[in-house]
């Protein structure tokens, strides 16, 4: 095993980042989810409440868990919200909220987890973008439009902390089974899972698999990367 770190995964509360966090916890790191309400996830893990549209809120959740846990390594930006509309019915809030949180979000959990890993010169940020960021999501041009900006903003810190020892990477996957898949109809989830080349949808630990890898030793000549996790559906973007 690589060397206990510090993780914290955002979002880390239910679907891909719970079982993100179960597996670092599983892997023998030491282990913070932040959540608006993350409740009771796991006695192993450090549940911290945090609204990431707020950077005061950001700075005091870093805080608690520096405190509790020491500076932070792994930055897992998984947190995320959707707010489907098709575009002419689309309002200002559906679009600007959903960026707002996604994509300014986890900009500002990104830019405070950098600041003990320069210290450090070892880090590692992985952000959770989706298919739809390069493919398009008819009804989601506001998700679709925040997941796109992860990729340019990942790349762009890639070049920039590079020289640091710090990695900045992206994870694309295509539907998992999660509450935000459970809620669609089953109409929907069947024309879904059919465009996909391996014909089902991902489990969460699927997606927490190749997290891990990218935070361990063995991942650290790749930065910048673009990983598709989405059973063939998004080939060729």
């Amino acid at each position: 095993m690589s060397e206990a770190r510090t993780v914290v995964v955002t979002g880390g509360n239910r679907g891909i980042g719970l079982a993100t966090a179960k597996l670092f916890v599983d892997l023998g790191h030491r282990v913070a989810i932040t959540a608006r309400d993350p409740g009771h996830i796991d006695d192993r893990i450090l549940a911290v409440s945090c609204d990431q549209t707020d950077s005061k809120a950001v700075d005091v959740a870093f805080e608690e868990i520096e405190s509790n846990l020491g500076a932070v390594e792994v930055l897992v930006a998984n947190a995320g919200i959707t707010r489907d509309q098709l575009v002419l019915r689309m309002s200002d809030d559906d679009f600007s909220a959903v960026i707002e949180t996604n994509l300014t979000g986890s900009y500002r959990m990104a830019r405070r987890a950098a600041r003990p890993m320069l210290r450090a010169r070892w880090g590692r940020l992985i952000f959770v973008s989706s298919v739809v960021g390069l493919l398009g999501s008819a009804g989601q041009v506001n998700y679709s439009a925040s997941k796109a900006g992860l990729i340019g903003m990942a790349r762009s810190m890639a070049r920039e902390l590079g020289s640091r020892n710090i990695t900045a990477n992206i994870l694309s996957p295509g539907p998992v089974e999660t509450e935000m898949f459970a809620a669609l109809t089953q109409e929907q989830q069947t024309t879904i899972t059919e465009q996909v080349p391996l014909n089902r949808v991902a489990q969460p630990e699927e997606i927490a698999e190749t997290i891990a890898f990218l935070a361990s030793d063995s991942a650290a000549y790749i930065t910048g990367a673009v990983i598709p996790i989405d059973g063939g559906l998004g080939m060729g973007h």
